[in-house]
């Protein structure tokens, strides 16, 4: 029901606006783009739609619509290029990243990594009210300076962290939403895998996407630990014996169990902003530390090694074909000027630049609540991005402004993809509904960081302008 409220509303907003004519000149590329009726796309979209709602894999109905696109509406022998086109992305050496961040996640899970780090924050955070909340947010943060997936940061930290909670006060809404939110970090905090996916597709800079990312990143922490403060004011999650039991040696012993994750941020992030390795080459470094630390640590095994390389290889492979089928889908787009089309119609309206970006970002709130947030980026993208350089907008502010709707997407009820992988995670009985209520009031303050983004903008561009 929301998404189906925001797209009305958003229809209506520019239908009303096309009535008042044209705003501001349309730009030179917009000029040349080629008539397509309206209907057939509205067509394309519906097939979408109903491709989506039917349960038709994603990648595989991306394809068929590429096809139907390419005969329904272009009289060129597309055919003949598809072999080109889908050679182009998979042979981009940014991509070959992706399976790294991912099996350097499933490494550290595998080798204990994650869980001496859980343990150690929850000594030093157990003192805040709410302490175990906090800890669910600032290790699912550090754990996203490696992995650089939500999904793979929410699984993780939700593996560790839950049995931590069984006997505890804590409301399981509170639990379930805060390790929620903690996984929709995993995208936004660098190294996240959106930013090479939008990098590689608007051929933007993917180690400036990351520094822009650090300001949002920190500030979305910050609102996430609010919102755990005012809730645990005057609750008494632990008693005040528990709190003070912990000796100040224990926690400072117990700082040896972050040297790990200490290492392979180091490696991962510092080689990174330190200009001495790509993104994808960092990746490979952290790969390797992490099979170094559960070497050291007796963890490392045949076993292991091969179910890390086996998940790796399905989720690689779920995303690899959903990018080809939207470079295949956006490729037919492309030839037919419909990017064009649509930058054209809406720099036209009479609204200002502002007031075109909130409906764009509206529209992807909308959309994260049925679609999940790669197919959502990679499917999109294309047909956004020449509206947003049209409005005068910075590629890489939007890269991350993109990122951030993305991760909200991966918390909306009801297709939240982070919602889903932790009530599968229960080993306590409990209806889906305890996530959705625990995640909302972190998905409003969530929304409320791109709201402020787009009021200040230096959030994220001070960093990079500093280069």
């Amino acid at each position: 029901m929301l998404a189906i409220g925001f797209i009305v509303i958003v229809g209506l907003v520019l239908g009303i606006a096309s009535l008042f004519g044209a705003g501001p000149q349309a730009s030179a590329a917009a000029s040349v783009a080629t008539s397509v009726p309206w209907w057939a796309l509205g067509a394309v979209l519906a097939a979408f739609v109903v491709f989506f709602g039917g349960g038709v894999y994603v990648g595989a109905a991306l394809g068929l619509l590429g096809l139907l696109a390419g005969f329904g509406m272009s009289d060129r022998p597309f055919w003949n290029s598809i072999g080109d086109m889908l050679w182009a992305p998979s042979n981009n050496f940014v991509l070959v990243s992706v399976p790294l961040f991912l099996l350097m996640g499933e490494v550290m899970l595998r080798a204990g990594i994650s869980e001496k780090l859980y343990r150690t924050l929850n000594i030093w955070m157990g003192r805040l009210p709410g302490g175990m909340l906090h800890t669910n947010i600032v290790s699912s943060s550090v754990f996203s300076a490696i992995a650089g997936s939500s999904v793979a940061t929410a699984a993780t930290m939700g593996s560790v962290a839950l049995p931590y909670f069984e006997k505890s006060r804590y409301a399981p809404k509170m639990v379930l939403g805060s390790l929620a939110a903690g996984g929709a970090l995993g995208n936004l905090i660098p190294p996240g895998i959106t930013f090479i996916i939008y990098g590689l597709i608007t051929e933007t800079s993917v180690g400036d996407l990351y520094l822009a990312a650090v300001g949002p990143s920190l500030l979305v922490i910050m609102l996430f630990t609010a919102v755990i403060l005012l809730h645990s004011r005057n609750k008494h999650y632990e008693d005040t014996t528990e709190k003070k039991s912990v000796s100040w040696r224990h926690r400072v012993a117990s700082l040896a169990d972050l040297l790990p994750t200490v290492i392979l941020i180091a490696l991962v992030l510092g080689s990174i902003y330190a200009g001495w390795a790509t993104p994808t080459e960092s990746a490979a470094l952290g790969v390797a530390g992490s099979i170094v630390i559960a070497l050291v640590d007796r963890k490392l095994t045949w076993g292991m090694l091969t179910d890390s390389m086996r998940t790796t290889a399905r989720t690689t492979s779920m995303i690899a074909l959903i990018l080809y089928g939207a470079y295949f889908l956006n490729y037919i787009l492309s030839s037919l000027g419909v990017p064009q089309m649509l930058a054209k119609f809406l720099t036209e309206l009479p609204l200002p630049g502002w007031g075109v970006m909130l409906i764009i970002i509206c529209f992807y709130l909308a959309m994260g609540t049925f679609m999940e947030g790669m197919a959502m980026v990679i499917t999109t993208i294309p047909l956004i991005f020449p509206v947003v350089v049209a409005l005068g907008y910075d590629p890489i502010w939007f890269g991350v402004v993109i990122t951030m709707l993305v991760e909200i997407a991966m918390i909306s009820p009801p297709d939240g993809t982070v919602l889903y992988v932790l009530q599968g995670m229960r080993r306590q009985p409990g209806p889906i509904t305890d996530v959705f209520s625990g995640v909302m009031p972190f998905m409003f303050v969530y929304i409320l960081a791109v709201c402020l983004l787009l009021v200040f903008p230096d959030i994220a561009m001070w960093l990079p302008s500093q280069r």
